[in-house]
Protein backbone atom coordinates (compact mmCIF):
# COMPACT_ATOMS: atom_id res chain seq x y z
CA UNK A 1 0.00 0.00 0.00
CA UNK A 2 1.17 3.74 -0.57
CA UNK A 3 1.95 5.07 3.01
CA UNK A 4 0.50 8.90 3.35
CA UNK A 5 4.32 10.11 2.28
CA UNK A 6 4.17 9.18 -0.84
CA UNK A 7 0.92 10.23 -1.95
CA UNK A 8 2.04 13.72 -0.06
CA UNK A 9 5.66 14.00 -1.84
CA UNK A 10 8.00 16.83 0.50
CA UNK A 11 8.65 15.31 3.29
CA UNK A 12 9.00 11.33 2.03
CA UNK A 13 12.19 9.38 2.13
CA UNK A 14 13.03 10.48 -1.39
CA UNK A 15 13.43 14.08 -0.08
CA UNK A 16 17.24 14.89 0.33
CA UNK A 17 18.21 14.62 3.99
CA UNK A 18 19.51 18.07 3.77
CA UNK A 19 16.24 19.36 2.81
CA UNK A 20 14.41 17.26 5.15
CA UNK A 21 16.46 19.08 7.88
CA UNK A 22 16.09 22.46 6.73
CA UNK A 23 12.42 22.00 6.27
CA UNK A 24 11.88 20.35 10.40
CA UNK A 25 14.16 23.53 11.28
CA UNK A 26 11.53 26.24 9.40
CA UNK A 27 8.89 23.84 10.78
CA UNK A 28 10.40 24.53 14.53
CA UNK A 29 10.88 28.32 14.31
CA UNK A 30 7.59 28.54 12.56
CA UNK A 31 6.04 26.61 16.00
CA UNK A 32 8.37 29.20 18.40
CA UNK A 33 6.91 32.49 16.36
CA UNK A 34 3.52 31.45 16.64
CA UNK A 35 3.71 30.63 20.43
CA UNK A 36 5.32 33.70 20.59
CA UNK A 37 2.38 35.74 18.73
CA UNK A 38 -0.58 33.56 20.78
CA UNK A 39 1.16 34.95 24.31
CA UNK A 40 2.97 31.80 25.03
CA UNK A 41 6.38 33.36 25.91
CA UNK A 42 7.55 30.89 28.30
CA UNK A 43 6.81 27.52 26.10
CA UNK A 44 8.59 29.38 23.17
CA UNK A 45 11.49 30.39 25.39
CA UNK A 46 11.65 26.64 26.68
CA UNK A 47 11.41 25.77 22.66
CA UNK A 48 14.96 27.81 21.84
CA UNK A 49 16.78 26.44 24.26
CA UNK A 50 15.95 23.11 23.01
CA UNK A 51 15.90 23.18 18.93
CA UNK A 52 18.77 26.28 18.97
CA UNK A 53 17.26 27.97 16.03
CA UNK A 54 20.12 29.96 13.43
CA UNK A 55 18.03 32.97 13.59
CA UNK A 56 15.44 34.72 15.93
CA UNK A 57 12.20 33.98 15.50
CA UNK A 58 9.74 37.09 16.22
CA UNK A 59 6.10 36.67 16.82
CA UNK A 60 4.70 35.76 13.68
CA UNK A 61 1.15 34.14 12.97
CA UNK A 62 2.14 32.93 9.67
CA UNK A 63 1.61 28.97 10.63
CA UNK A 64 -1.64 29.71 11.10
CA UNK A 65 -1.75 31.20 7.34
CA UNK A 66 -0.10 28.39 6.20
CA UNK A 67 -2.14 25.44 7.69
CA UNK A 68 -5.11 26.94 6.52
CA UNK A 69 -3.76 27.31 2.84
CA UNK A 70 -2.86 23.89 3.55
CA UNK A 71 -6.21 22.70 5.11
CA UNK A 72 -7.94 24.46 1.45
CA UNK A 73 -5.89 22.20 -0.53
CA UNK A 74 -6.68 19.33 1.24
CA UNK A 75 -10.04 19.43 0.86
CA UNK A 76 -10.05 20.65 -2.82
CA UNK A 77 -7.99 17.51 -3.47
CA UNK A 78 -10.49 15.48 -1.39
CA UNK A 79 -13.33 17.06 -3.27
CA UNK A 80 -11.38 16.16 -6.67
CA UNK A 81 -11.14 12.46 -5.36
CA UNK A 82 -15.22 12.38 -5.04
CA UNK A 83 -15.79 14.12 -7.96
CA UNK A 84 -13.53 11.51 -9.88
CA UNK A 85 -15.35 8.82 -8.45
CA UNK A 86 -18.87 10.13 -9.18
CA UNK A 87 -18.50 10.38 -12.97
CA UNK A 88 -16.93 7.15 -13.50
CA UNK A 89 -20.33 6.08 -14.37
CA UNK A 90 -21.24 9.05 -16.53
CA UNK A 91 -21.09 6.55 -19.76
CA UNK A 92 -24.12 4.48 -18.04
CA UNK A 93 -26.44 6.67 -17.38
CA UNK A 94 -28.10 8.03 -14.29
CA UNK A 95 -29.05 5.22 -12.77
CA UNK A 96 -32.32 4.45 -11.07
CA UNK A 97 -34.07 7.79 -9.82
CA UNK A 98 -38.17 7.50 -9.72
CA UNK A 99 -38.59 10.89 -9.54
CA UNK A 100 -37.43 11.11 -12.89
CA UNK A 101 -40.29 11.31 -15.51
CA UNK A 102 -37.75 10.01 -18.51
CA UNK A 103 -39.81 6.81 -19.56
CA UNK A 104 -36.55 5.63 -21.87
CA UNK A 105 -36.04 2.50 -23.67
CA UNK A 106 -33.99 0.10 -21.24
CA UNK A 107 -30.32 -0.04 -22.49
CA UNK A 108 -29.01 -3.29 -20.72
CA UNK A 109 -29.29 -6.92 -21.89
CA UNK A 110 -31.85 -9.03 -19.64
CA UNK A 111 -29.63 -10.85 -17.34
CA UNK A 112 -31.14 -14.22 -18.25
CA UNK A 113 -29.22 -13.71 -21.83
CA UNK A 114 -25.96 -13.75 -19.90
CA UNK A 115 -23.58 -16.83 -20.35
CA UNK A 116 -21.38 -18.39 -18.20
CA UNK A 117 -17.79 -17.83 -19.81
CA UNK A 118 -15.77 -19.75 -16.55
CA UNK A 119 -16.33 -21.90 -13.83
CA UNK A 120 -13.83 -21.94 -10.82
CA UNK A 121 -13.64 -24.55 -7.98
CA UNK A 122 -12.58 -24.28 -4.77
CA UNK A 123 -11.76 -27.21 -1.98
CA UNK A 124 -14.87 -26.41 0.09
CA UNK A 125 -17.91 -24.05 -0.26
CA UNK A 126 -17.50 -20.89 -2.21
CA UNK A 127 -18.97 -17.88 -0.07
CA UNK A 128 -17.11 -14.63 -0.53
CA UNK A 129 -16.95 -12.60 -4.09
CA UNK A 130 -15.81 -9.44 -5.59
CA UNK A 131 -15.28 -7.26 -8.76
CA UNK A 132 -13.13 -4.63 -8.52
CA UNK A 133 -14.57 -1.00 -9.85
CA UNK A 134 -13.66 -1.59 -13.54
CA UNK A 135 -14.79 -4.69 -13.73
CA UNK A 136 -11.42 -6.11 -14.94
CA UNK A 137 -10.73 -8.25 -11.83
CA UNK A 138 -12.86 -10.64 -10.01
CA UNK A 139 -11.58 -12.10 -6.49
CA UNK A 140 -13.23 -15.90 -5.14
CA UNK A 141 -12.87 -16.78 -0.87
CA UNK A 142 -13.53 -20.43 0.30
CA UNK A 143 -14.66 -21.99 3.53
CA UNK A 144 -10.65 -23.61 2.43
CA UNK A 145 -9.19 -20.42 3.27
CA UNK A 146 -7.84 -19.58 0.02
CA UNK A 147 -8.52 -16.91 -1.70
CA UNK A 148 -8.39 -16.62 -6.23
CA UNK A 149 -8.00 -13.17 -8.09
CA UNK A 150 -8.78 -13.82 -11.81
CA UNK A 151 -8.75 -12.03 -14.97
CA UNK A 152 -11.76 -10.85 -16.80
CA UNK A 153 -10.28 -10.24 -20.23
CA UNK A 154 -8.30 -13.92 -19.59
CA UNK A 155 -11.86 -15.58 -18.85
CA UNK A 156 -13.29 -14.39 -21.69
CA UNK A 157 -10.59 -15.36 -23.58
CA UNK A 158 -10.65 -18.41 -22.82
CA UNK A 159 -14.47 -19.31 -22.89
CA UNK A 160 -14.40 -17.29 -26.62
CA UNK A 161 -15.41 -19.20 -29.73
CA UNK A 162 -12.81 -17.18 -31.65
CA UNK A 163 -8.93 -18.63 -31.88
CA UNK A 164 -6.52 -15.98 -30.42
CA UNK A 165 -3.61 -15.66 -32.33
CA UNK A 166 -1.62 -14.70 -28.67
CA UNK A 167 -1.17 -17.10 -26.26
CA UNK A 168 -3.63 -16.56 -23.04
CA UNK A 169 -2.67 -16.76 -19.61
CA UNK A 170 -4.69 -18.59 -16.76
CA UNK A 171 -7.57 -16.50 -16.04
CA UNK A 172 -6.46 -17.31 -11.62
CA UNK A 173 -3.85 -14.31 -11.84
CA UNK A 174 -3.19 -15.00 -8.26
CA UNK A 175 -4.01 -17.17 -5.33
CA UNK A 176 -3.78 -16.21 -1.95
CA UNK A 177 -3.39 -18.34 1.27
CA UNK A 178 -3.07 -15.97 4.84
CA UNK A 179 -6.16 -17.05 6.56
CA UNK A 180 -6.53 -19.67 8.84
CA UNK A 181 -10.35 -20.50 8.49
CA UNK A 182 -13.13 -19.83 6.56
CA UNK A 183 -12.63 -16.58 3.83
CA UNK A 184 -16.64 -14.56 4.52
CA UNK A 185 -15.69 -11.75 2.95
CA UNK A 186 -14.12 -9.43 0.15
CA UNK A 187 -13.84 -6.63 -1.00
CA UNK A 188 -11.31 -4.60 -3.72
CA UNK A 189 -9.86 -0.86 -2.79
CA UNK A 190 -11.22 1.50 -5.24
CA UNK A 191 -7.93 3.17 -6.12
CA UNK A 192 -5.16 1.01 -5.34
CA UNK A 193 -4.70 -3.07 -6.34
CA UNK A 194 -5.28 -3.85 -3.01
CA UNK A 195 -8.32 -6.86 -2.28
CA UNK A 196 -9.04 -6.48 1.41
CA UNK A 197 -10.10 -9.95 3.04
CA UNK A 198 -12.45 -10.61 6.18
CA UNK A 199 -12.74 -14.30 7.52
CA UNK A 200 -14.18 -16.52 10.75
CA UNK A 201 -10.24 -16.32 11.80
CA UNK A 202 -11.39 -12.85 13.49
CA UNK A 203 -8.68 -10.80 11.44
CA UNK A 204 -9.21 -8.42 8.27
CA UNK A 205 -6.13 -8.69 5.69
CA UNK A 206 -4.98 -6.65 2.91
CA UNK A 207 -3.16 -7.77 0.65
CA UNK A 208 -0.86 -5.97 -2.74
CA UNK A 209 -1.73 -8.06 -5.51
CA UNK A 210 0.52 -5.72 -7.85
CA UNK A 211 3.33 -7.62 -6.71
CA UNK A 212 3.33 -11.72 -8.84
CA UNK A 213 4.95 -13.54 -6.04
CA UNK A 214 1.99 -12.08 -2.75
CA UNK A 215 0.72 -15.22 -0.77
CA UNK A 216 0.38 -13.24 2.83
CA UNK A 217 -0.93 -9.97 4.10
CA UNK A 218 1.09 -6.73 4.28
CA UNK A 219 -1.01 -5.95 6.70
CA UNK A 220 -3.16 -7.55 9.41
CA UNK A 221 -6.09 -5.84 11.44
CA UNK A 222 -7.40 -8.31 14.30
CA UNK A 223 -10.47 -8.02 15.43
CA UNK A 224 -12.66 -9.34 18.41
CA UNK A 225 -14.82 -11.64 16.27
CA UNK A 226 -15.29 -13.24 13.04
CA UNK A 227 -15.93 -10.75 10.22
CA UNK A 228 -18.76 -10.81 8.18
CA UNK A 229 -18.89 -7.92 6.07
CA UNK A 230 -16.73 -5.12 4.55
CA UNK A 231 -16.94 -2.26 2.94
CA UNK A 232 -14.15 0.67 1.37
CA UNK A 233 -14.96 4.57 1.61
CA UNK A 234 -15.37 5.42 -2.29
CA UNK A 235 -11.50 7.16 -1.50
CA UNK A 236 -10.04 3.97 -0.09
CA UNK A 237 -9.08 5.71 2.82
CA UNK A 238 -11.56 4.16 5.35
CA UNK A 239 -12.88 0.46 5.87
CA UNK A 240 -15.98 -0.31 7.85
CA UNK A 241 -16.77 -3.87 9.58
CA UNK A 242 -19.19 -5.10 10.53
CA UNK A 243 -18.69 -8.55 12.96
CA UNK A 244 -20.34 -11.04 14.67
CA UNK A 245 -20.88 -8.30 17.33
CA UNK A 246 -23.12 -5.71 17.12
CA UNK A 247 -20.74 -2.91 16.95
CA UNK A 248 -18.95 -1.28 13.81
CA UNK A 249 -15.82 -0.39 13.62
CA UNK A 250 -14.31 2.28 10.95
CA UNK A 251 -10.98 1.95 9.82
CA UNK A 252 -8.21 4.45 8.60
CA UNK A 253 -6.85 1.90 5.92
CA UNK A 254 -2.93 3.77 6.09
CA UNK A 255 -2.61 3.82 10.23
CA UNK A 256 -5.15 0.47 10.84
CA UNK A 257 -6.61 3.29 13.56
CA UNK A 258 -9.72 2.12 14.63
CA UNK A 259 -12.76 4.59 15.32
CA UNK A 260 -16.00 3.24 17.10
CA UNK A 261 -19.34 5.68 17.40
CA UNK A 262 -19.33 7.06 20.87
CA UNK A 263 -23.74 6.51 20.21
CA UNK A 264 -23.48 3.16 21.33
CA UNK A 265 -27.00 3.07 21.99
CA UNK A 266 -28.01 3.37 18.11
CA UNK A 267 -25.77 0.21 17.51
CA UNK A 268 -27.88 -2.95 15.90
CA UNK A 269 -28.74 -5.48 18.47
CA UNK A 270 -27.07 -8.65 16.41
CA UNK A 271 -24.68 -9.82 14.62
CA UNK A 272 -23.80 -7.48 11.36
CA UNK A 273 -24.49 -9.28 7.92
CA UNK A 274 -24.01 -6.18 5.23
CA UNK A 275 -22.39 -2.90 4.79
CA UNK A 276 -22.43 -0.55 2.04
CA UNK A 277 -20.77 3.48 1.97
CA UNK A 278 -22.61 5.74 -0.40
CA UNK A 279 -21.30 6.96 -3.48
CA UNK A 280 -19.97 10.36 -2.12
CA UNK A 281 -18.93 8.61 1.13
CA UNK A 282 -21.78 10.78 3.53
CA UNK A 283 -23.26 7.84 4.57
CA UNK A 284 -23.07 3.97 5.02
CA UNK A 285 -25.82 2.04 5.40
CA UNK A 286 -26.12 -1.83 7.44
CA UNK A 287 -28.22 -4.50 7.91
CA UNK A 288 -28.51 -7.19 10.70
CA UNK A 289 -29.58 -10.47 12.18
CA UNK A 290 -32.03 -7.93 14.52
CA UNK A 291 -34.12 -7.27 11.03
CA UNK A 292 -33.27 -3.56 11.21
CA UNK A 293 -31.46 -1.82 8.44
CA UNK A 294 -29.23 1.78 9.97
CA UNK A 295 -28.56 4.11 8.12
CA UNK A 296 -24.75 6.47 9.48
CA UNK A 297 -23.22 9.63 9.53
CA UNK A 298 -20.08 9.12 7.34
CA UNK A 299 -18.11 11.46 9.23
CA UNK A 300 -19.45 10.86 13.02
CA UNK A 301 -20.47 7.68 12.94
CA UNK A 302 -23.89 8.77 14.50
CA UNK A 303 -26.70 6.40 13.49
CA UNK A 304 -29.30 8.68 11.45
CA UNK A 305 -32.14 6.58 11.37
CA UNK A 306 -33.26 2.86 11.58
CA UNK A 307 -35.37 1.07 9.69
CA UNK A 308 -36.97 -1.36 12.59
CA UNK A 309 -38.29 -5.01 11.07
CA UNK A 310 -37.44 -4.13 7.70
CA UNK A 311 -38.42 -7.57 6.03
CA UNK A 312 -41.20 -8.22 9.00
CA UNK A 313 -38.25 -8.53 11.23
CA UNK A 314 -36.22 -11.93 9.43
CA UNK A 315 -32.51 -11.39 9.15
CA UNK A 316 -31.48 -8.83 6.57
CA UNK A 317 -29.03 -10.24 4.42
CA UNK A 318 -27.97 -7.62 2.46
CA UNK A 319 -27.68 -3.63 1.48
CA UNK A 320 -26.73 -1.35 -1.04
CA UNK A 321 -27.10 2.32 -2.27
CA UNK A 322 -27.81 3.41 -5.62
CA UNK A 323 -25.51 5.13 -7.50
CA UNK A 324 -27.37 8.82 -6.59
CA UNK A 325 -28.17 7.74 -3.17
CA UNK A 326 -31.58 8.51 -3.20
CA UNK A 327 -32.31 4.50 -2.62
CA UNK A 328 -31.11 1.42 -0.68
CA UNK A 329 -31.71 -1.57 -2.28
CA UNK A 330 -32.34 -4.79 0.21
CA UNK A 331 -33.13 -8.21 1.16
CA UNK A 332 -33.83 -10.36 3.92
CA UNK A 333 -34.73 -13.55 5.24
CA UNK A 334 -38.43 -13.25 4.03
CA UNK A 335 -37.47 -13.58 0.23
CA UNK A 336 -38.20 -10.47 -0.68
CA UNK A 337 -36.40 -7.82 -2.51
CA UNK A 338 -37.39 -3.95 -1.21
CA UNK A 339 -36.43 -0.55 -2.12
CA UNK A 340 -36.36 1.72 1.01
CA UNK A 341 -36.38 6.01 -0.45
CA UNK A 342 -33.85 7.54 1.79
CA UNK A 343 -35.75 10.94 2.15
CA UNK A 344 -38.84 9.81 3.99
CA UNK A 345 -37.35 5.85 4.90
CA UNK A 346 -40.47 4.09 3.38
CA UNK A 347 -40.42 1.42 0.95
CA UNK A 348 -41.37 2.06 -2.21
CA UNK A 349 -40.99 -1.25 -3.83
CA UNK A 350 -41.38 -4.59 -3.22
CA UNK A 351 -39.56 -7.51 -5.78
CA UNK A 352 -41.85 -10.62 -5.10
CA UNK A 353 -41.98 -13.86 -6.21
CA UNK A 354 -38.91 -15.43 -5.19
CA UNK A 355 -38.62 -18.07 -3.02
CA UNK A 356 -42.25 -18.58 -3.23
CA UNK A 357 -41.48 -22.03 -1.31
CA UNK A 358 -41.26 -20.79 1.42
CA UNK A 359 -38.86 -18.85 3.91
CA UNK A 360 -34.81 -19.19 3.60
CA UNK A 361 -32.91 -21.19 5.13
CA UNK A 362 -29.50 -19.54 3.76
CA UNK A 363 -28.47 -15.26 3.73
CA UNK A 364 -28.23 -14.25 0.19
CA UNK A 365 -27.81 -11.05 -1.41
CA UNK A 366 -29.92 -8.38 -3.77
CA UNK A 367 -28.01 -5.74 -6.47
CA UNK A 368 -29.00 -4.30 -9.23
CA UNK A 369 -27.19 -4.35 -12.63
CA UNK A 370 -24.67 -2.40 -13.94
CA UNK A 371 -27.03 0.35 -15.17
CA UNK A 372 -29.62 0.07 -12.57
CA UNK A 373 -32.29 -0.95 -14.54
CA UNK A 374 -32.63 -4.51 -13.32
CA UNK A 375 -32.64 -5.79 -9.74
CA UNK A 376 -31.74 -9.53 -9.45
CA UNK A 377 -31.75 -12.06 -6.71
CA UNK A 378 -30.71 -15.79 -6.57
CA UNK A 379 -33.77 -18.32 -5.61
CA UNK A 380 -32.60 -20.31 -3.08
CA UNK A 381 -35.07 -23.59 -4.00
CA UNK A 382 -34.59 -23.40 -7.60
CA UNK A 383 -30.69 -22.25 -7.69
CA UNK A 384 -32.06 -19.80 -10.65
CA UNK A 385 -31.63 -15.90 -11.08
CA UNK A 386 -34.75 -14.00 -10.33
CA UNK A 387 -34.73 -10.76 -12.31
CA UNK A 388 -37.21 -7.65 -12.14
CA UNK A 389 -37.22 -4.17 -14.02
CA UNK A 390 -36.08 -1.86 -11.25
CA UNK A 391 -38.27 0.54 -11.66
CA UNK A 392 -42.08 -1.36 -12.33
CA UNK A 393 -41.33 -4.66 -10.36
CA UNK A 394 -41.86 -6.48 -13.36
CA UNK A 395 -40.61 -10.24 -13.33
CA UNK A 396 -38.43 -10.92 -16.16
CA UNK A 397 -37.17 -14.13 -17.27
CA UNK A 398 -35.34 -16.48 -14.86
CA UNK A 399 -32.04 -17.62 -15.47
CA UNK A 400 -30.90 -20.96 -14.34
CA UNK A 401 -27.69 -20.57 -12.70
CA UNK A 402 -26.00 -24.07 -12.85
CA UNK A 403 -24.85 -24.51 -9.31
CA UNK A 404 -25.60 -27.99 -7.42
CA UNK A 405 -25.69 -25.64 -3.79
CA UNK A 406 -27.22 -22.53 -2.80
CA UNK A 407 -25.68 -18.97 -3.73
CA UNK A 408 -24.30 -17.84 -0.88
CA UNK A 409 -23.14 -14.62 -2.70
CA UNK A 410 -23.82 -12.85 -5.92
CA UNK A 411 -21.95 -9.84 -7.25
CA UNK A 412 -22.56 -7.86 -10.24
CA UNK A 413 -20.11 -5.53 -12.34
CA UNK A 414 -20.68 -2.06 -11.97
CA UNK A 415 -19.58 -1.16 -14.86
CA UNK A 416 -20.62 -4.03 -17.61
CA UNK A 417 -22.76 -6.48 -18.08
CA UNK A 418 -20.99 -9.36 -15.97
CA UNK A 419 -21.65 -10.83 -12.52
CA UNK A 420 -20.05 -13.17 -9.84
CA UNK A 421 -22.15 -16.06 -8.58
CA UNK A 422 -20.70 -17.87 -5.41
CA UNK A 423 -21.74 -21.29 -4.61
CA UNK A 424 -21.38 -24.01 -1.48
CA UNK A 425 -21.35 -26.58 -4.23
CA UNK A 426 -17.54 -25.37 -4.20
CA UNK A 427 -17.39 -23.46 -7.47
CA UNK A 428 -17.97 -19.91 -8.23
CA UNK A 429 -19.25 -18.63 -12.06
CA UNK A 430 -18.61 -15.59 -14.31
CA UNK A 431 -21.60 -14.79 -15.87
CA UNK A 432 -21.52 -12.03 -19.14
CA UNK A 433 -23.10 -11.10 -21.88
CA UNK A 434 -21.08 -10.04 -24.84
CA UNK A 435 -21.49 -7.16 -27.38
CA UNK A 436 -23.50 -5.04 -24.60
CA UNK A 437 -25.64 -1.68 -26.62
CA UNK A 438 -24.88 1.52 -24.20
Amino acid sequence: MKEKEAENPGLGDHVDPKNKLKVRELVHKLIISQLFYDGFQQVASQMIQLTHPDSPCPPSDRLVHLVTLGLEQEQKTQGAKITSISTKFDHLGAGLDLESMNEAAIQAPEPCLYETVYVTAHKAPCRAGAINSDGSLVATGSADTSIKILSVERMLAKSSDVESTEPQGHPVIRTLYDHGEEVTSLEFHPKEQILVSGSRDCTVRLFDYSRTSVKKAFRVINESAQVQSLSFHPTGDYLIVGTKQPVLRVYDVNTSQCFVSNHLDGCHKGEIMSLAWSSDGKMYVSASVDGSIKIWDGVSSKCINTIAKAHDGTEVGSVTFTRNNKYILSSGKDSLVKLWELSTYRSLIAYTGAGATGKQEFTSQACFNHTEEYAIYPDEATVSLCVWDARTAQRQNLLSLGHNGPIRRIVHSAVSAGFLTCSDDFRARFWYRRMVPL
